[in-house]
């Protein structure tokens, strides 16, 4: 059996999510498309593009959620899971990660 966890969604059904709850946001705010254009730093046919298919880079999607005030909640996203006993955490503490990834 594998280790990967089962995914429900697709990575596209994820960014048409994300751009549908950004939109939502932004009428939230009162903001017109070239507000939130203008104010992230995004241009206005990515920021568009987004909106309609949910495709945009991830230095784009972090400049919009700085302008809607929602940066934060990139923190918490890709986080280790925790340490199931306090042997494994100290096992984390004391080995360091290896520089690439083989197993």
């Amino acid at each position: 059996m594998s280790d990967t966890p089962l995914q429900l969604h697709t990575p596209e059904e994820i960014g048409q999510q994300l751009a549908w709850r950004t939109r939502d946001l932004r009428l939230l705010t009162g903001w017109k498309q070239t507000t939130l254009a203008a104010r992230s730093g995004v241009t206005l046919a990515s920021l568009k593009r987004f909106e309609t298919t949910g495709k945009i880079s991830l230095e784009s999607l972090l400049r919009i959620c700085h302008a809607l005030g929602r940066l934060d909640e990139f923190g918490q996203i890709l986080q280790p899971p925790a340490a199931r006993s306090l042997a494994e955490l100290e096992s984390r503490i004391s080995k360091p990660l290896p520089r690439r990834g083989r197993r």
